[in-house]
């Protein structure tokens, strides 16, 4: 028998973790339901309002990733909005969108190990960063090919701090900070961010990719409106010199 705890569905009844869907409808705000379906509670109005910041802090980044490329690429070619919307989806993998995952990962083992032997941040820091030179390995979720200070990082640790949400995974991330700024600056992105407060208010790290996805779906929506709105099919984009390295004409 198939089991799920998430939702109930019989003939003119929908139940969705204990709560009839119409009484979700126009009285609980889209982050606080997506926290009901995850948690299997309702969040506070400190946790629903660092949800709805963290999604926030996804929804778009102009024309500059990849997935942004694909959804307009695919919707140039005339196909429907889903489509398009959903190469732009496949776009997302462990190096564009998965930062936060494995982000998260790392800071969540490293704060268990921090506890366990009782160091302070700035030694547990020192500690993952010899870690990660010795395999080879990068921190994600640390600096930015556009951003020398990623503006959305800034916002939501201040929120975090606010609500009272900032703990050790937050503030193992600013020690990693300070720590690579003794050799070279490498601030904290927005990815970067994302995994230290989902960390903090206890989320999976395999959940991570969800909350970019959930934002970064809405950017590429009206990407893919603007593309089939305003320009031309098949429009020439992303264009580059291109040389070729293959083999001479063959007999």
């Amino acid at each position: 028998m198939w089991q799920t705890n998430i939702t109930k569905i019989q003939p003119d009844h929908i139940v969705t973790r204990g709560y009839r869907q119409e009484d979700l409808i126009g009285n609980v705000p889209f982050a606080s339901v997506f926290f009901l379906l995850i948690r299997g509670r309702m969040p506070d109005d400190k946790e629903a309002q660092m949800i709805d910041a963290l999604i926030t802090s996804s929804i778009d980044h102009g024309v500059t990733p990849p997935s942004t490329h694909a959804a307009r690429v695919v919707a140039s070619a005339g196909v429907p909005l889903p489509t398009a919307v959903a190469a732009g989806i496949l776009a997302v993998g462990d190096v564009h969108g998965g930062a936060i995952e494995n982000s998260a990962q790392i800071l969540q083992e490293w704060v268990g190990k921090m506890k366990k032997n009782k160091w302070t941040c700035e030694e547990t820091a020192r500690q993952l960063l010899d870690h990660l030179k010795k395999t080879g390995k990068r921190m994600p979720g640390f600096g930015h090919r556009i951003h020398k200070n990623d503006p959305r990082t800034a916002r939501l640790y201040h929120l975090a701090e606010k609500l009272g949400i900032k703990g050790d995974h937050v503030n193992l991330s600013l020690a990693l900070m300070e720590e690579f700024s003794k050799k070279k600056a490498l601030p904290i992105n927005v990815d970067g961010a994302i995994a230290a407060i989902i960390s903090d208010m206890g989320f999976d790290p395999k959940l991570g990719k969800a909350f970019f996805l959930l934002g970064r779906c809405a950017g590429l929506v009206a990407h893919v409106h603007e593309e089939t709105t305003t320009q031309k099919p098949m429009r020439k984009m992303c264009q580059q010199d291109v040389e070729y390295t293959g083999p001479w004409e063959r007999e």
